[in-house]
């Protein structure tokens, strides 16, 4: 179980987190979610041991990992940018980090992960050579290799378009459920959050608005930041959708739909 007890951390006496408390179980998906500037970043940066905090406690299986530096905490980052090496082809690129720890995972292991993640076609390629979905899945399998603890990820969706998109989603879920990987996710759109974990954080300027399951979220919001960042969004895009299949209903039966609408 990973915990965040009280954390604080400000920037030139601008405060970023106030007061953060969490707990996420073990193998669960958990989403940060909330505007740009309102923290999310730098939380994921806390966890991982890139930034100290400035008060509070960050506590991980019963031990006090406040004060242990990123290397020694075993927590991996899939970045935004995906931070491949361009002039490696597929293959190296994730067994890149095996090379000075070549016990972490046996030749086997690798070769599984490869076929979990559908990349067993591009070994060859260069990075230039891919989609940028098939980029986010190497990035995965290279962290992934390394075994981590946690493995955290930075708007791991927003550079991808539709099915690419929910094909990457339900990759996630797949290697999160498979490995019991406790997975831990930023991202600034409601929806890729409440469809992707199990539990979903809503920060707004540095505090939680609301920690919790994705109906529950949905169902009952606990004020009127969530209400008008979470829920207006989905029910704007509802809309859309709706409305879109309205037209194509009407493009399709004009009759008979006219008549159903007659005055």
């Amino acid at each position: 179980m990973l915990k965040l007890e009280h954390v604080k951390k400000s920037y030139d006496g601008v405060t970023i987190l106030n007061d953060i408390n969490l707990e996420i179980e073990d193998g669960e998906i958990v989403s940060i979610l909330g505007p740009s500037g309102c923290g999310k970043t730098t939380l994921l940066n806390l966890i991982l041991g890139l930034t100290d905090a400035d008060s509070g406690r960050i506590i991980f299986n019963g031990k006090d990992i406040t004060d242990v530096s990123m290397e020694k905490r075993g927590f991996n980052i899939v970045f935004q940018d995906y931070a491949l090496f361009p002039n490696l082809n597929v293959e190296k690129n994730i067994m890149y980090g095996l090379r000075n720890n070549p016990d972490i995972s046996s030749k086997e292991e690798v070769q599984d992960l490869i076929d979990l993640l559908g990349l067993r076609e591009h070994l060859d390629k260069k990075i230039d050579q891919l989609s940028g979905g098939q980029k986010q899945r190497v990035a995965l399998a290279r962290t992934l290799v390394m075994k981590p603890k946690i493995l955290l990820l930075d708007e791991p969706l927003s550079a991808l378009d539709g099915v690419i998109k929910e094909s990457i989603k339900e990759k996630i879920k797949t290697v999160a459920r498979e490995f019991h990987l406790t997975t831990i996710i930023v991202t600034h759109d409601p929806e890729e959050a409440l469809t992707l974990s199990d539990h979903v954080m809503i920060i707004n300027e540095g505090m939680i608005s609301q920690y919790g399951k994705p109906a529950e979220i949905v169902k009952t919001p606990e004020n009127e930041f969530v209400k008008e960042f979470i829920l207006r969004q989905l029910e704007i895009k509802k809309n859309n959708i709706y409305s879109l299949f309205a037209v194509s209903d009407v493009l399709r039966n004009p009759v008979n739909t006219t008549e159903r609408y007659a005055i």
